[in-house]
């Protein structure tokens, strides 16, 4: 493994999604603009949007989003056939 080429200045954050409000505390170099206050600690916050707690795959609940309109042109499309 080369030397000099790791980030050397890790902290600990916390990584909050946004989707059911599930906070993770881990050790990472991402810069962030945000903190938040967990049990008397300030930590950096970085939002997601989706993480292992949230996503379809690992709780096996199937999540239905329907962006623009998707299914309804489909449906439309090709309701005659």
């Amino acid at each position: 493994m080369k030397k000099g080429i790791h980030p050397q200045d890790y902290r600990s954050v916390v990584f909050k999604d946004m989707s059911n409000g599930n906070v993770t505390i881990t050790k990472s170099t991402v810069k962030t603009k945000e903190s938040i206050d967990i049990e008397g600690t300030e930590y950096p916050l970085v939002k997601i949007e989706i993480s292992s707690s949230s996503h379809p795959y690992y709780t096996g609940k199937m999540k239905f989003v329907d962006t623009a309109g998707r299914v309804d042109k489909f449906n439309k499309r090709y309701k005659k056939a």
